[in-house]
């Protein structure tokens, strides 16, 4: 998918060094994305300006929409404002959601990676509102998991970094590309906070599992990736 068909991101803070360290960090997952910072004054300082808001949502839109992430409650009024002098067609295609700065970023960005549409990057951010726990009634480690599906296939870790950043960004792209639902450890596997909420380790056992008879070519893909270390060795 060519980059003009992403939704961006943009991060606004009211430091210029955090909103630059976020989108340093959601590239390393989503490098094809438009991710924009937005932080501090126009003089430097600590705050928020309308103008680089503005400057941000512009360089982000490729003409699909815009995620905009904010840090504080007046950094929220200040992308509003910036909002309200967007022209009708572009404004429709903004969303700011009500998600955690770093967490929400990130999840936003793998989404947007992954081609989702504008409601679904947001949704994608505002679920990362719980502060990254696997959901409730999840497994939250391998033992046992997924053994009730139709089809499966177990992979010990063997990259360094296990499933954490951007192996389990990876993991989630290539899930979110299969319309069938998969799960590593009975975790959905296109959740990229729930799947790094497991903690899995180098060494670590995954049951990559589906239920659906016809996810056999989602399940081996994903487990093909786990084996080769994510492309890491």
């Amino acid at each position: 998918m060519a980059e003009g068909e992403r939704i961006g991101i943009v991060v606004v803070s009211h430091s210029d060094r955090i909103a630059s360290g976020v989108v340093e960090l959601a590239h390393q997952m989503a490098p094809n994305v438009r991710i924009e910072p937005a932080g501090g004054t126009d003089d430097g300082r600590i705050g928020t300006s309308f103008e680089r808001v503005t400057a941000a949502i512009g360089a982000a839109d490729a003409g699909t929409g815009v995620v905009v992430l904010c840090d504080l409650g007046s950094a929220i009024l200040t992308a509003e404002t910036a909002m309200d002098f967007l022209d009708d067609d572009q404004r429709d295609r903004v969303r700011i959601a009500d998600a955690p700065l770093v967490e929400g970023a990130v999840a936003a960005s793998v989404a947007a990676e992954s081609g989702d549409s504008l409601d679904a990057v947001a949704r994608a951010a505002e679920s990362a509102g719980g502060g990254g726990s696997a959901p409730a009634g999840s497994p939250a480690a391998s033992s046992g998991a997924g053994e009730t599906g139709a089809i499966s296939r177990r992979i010990t870790l063997t990259n360094s970094d296990g499933l954490h950043a951007r192996p389990a960004a990876e993991l989630v792209k290539l899930a979110s590309t299969f319309p069938h639902r998969v799960t590593v450890n009975g975790i959905d596997a296109k959740s990229l906070l729930a799947i790094m909420a497991l903690g899995l380790v180098k060494g670590d056992e995954v049951e990559i599992a589906t239920e659906d008879p016809g996810g056999v070519e989602a399940v081996e893909a994903l487990a093909d990736l786990a084996a080769s270390g994510f492309g890491e060795h």
